[in-house]
């Protein structure tokens, strides 16, 4: 149930360009409503726990832009679950300060080694292996250099190729993290 869980939360995420390295809002976005809708159904249809189902919306609002209600949610959820939500928010608001208080107060989150393995991957795939030395330094993903990153890409223009780069593995990370929630890693 977990993968086919991850597939229709990941569906409601299928927007034409990832976000934005900044708050956005991109045009293609889903209303806040519809999403809450489809979430709440689809929790209601599987018997989800309240705590998975604030996590996935927050994480599909944040996804499509919404982040005061996706910051709203975070704020409800004191673990390291929460935390990471949190930090995901604030880096997208762009908080970055805020941002890397909360992914330090989630720790050494379960979702880090997935992660890790999925962005070595990634990475290494494009020939990006300082980058990937950088960010997964001692063999960990590093939420606080990703931040950096984040932020001297959010600098550049859009096209720029760095710039597309954070973008693109930022959409890698949120899959990551929805794949987590959802119990399909």
């Amino acid at each position: 149930m977990s993968a086919v869980l991850f597939e229709r939360v990941w569906k409601l995420c299928q927007t034409p360009v990832p976000p934005e390295l900044g708050p956005g809002p991109r045009p293609d976005i889903a209303e806040q409503s519809t999403l809450r809708q489809r979430l709440v159904a689809l929790a209601g249809e599987i018997r989800m726990p309240p705590r998975q189902r604030d996590l996935l919306l927050g994480t599909v609002l944040l996804w499509h832009d919404h982040l005061a209600a996706a910051h709203a949610l975070a704020q409800q959820i004191p673990d390291a679950d929460g935390s990471y939500l949190h930090g995901l928010m604030h880096r997208r608001e762009p908080d970055y300060g805020n941002a890397k208080y909360w992914f330090r107060r989630a720790g050494r989150h379960a979702v880090l080694t997935p992660l890790v393995a999925a962005a070595h991957l990634w990475l290494c795939e494009r020939g990006e292996t300082g980058l990937a030395a950088r960010l997964l330094a001692g063999g960990r993903w590093d939420c606080l250099t990703f931040v950096d990153f984040c932020e001297e890409c959010a600098s550049q223009p859009v096209r720029d190729p760095r710039h597309q780069l954070a973008r693109e593995l930022q959409r890698l990370e949120f899959e990551v993290w929805t794949r987590h929630l959802c119990g399909a890693i």
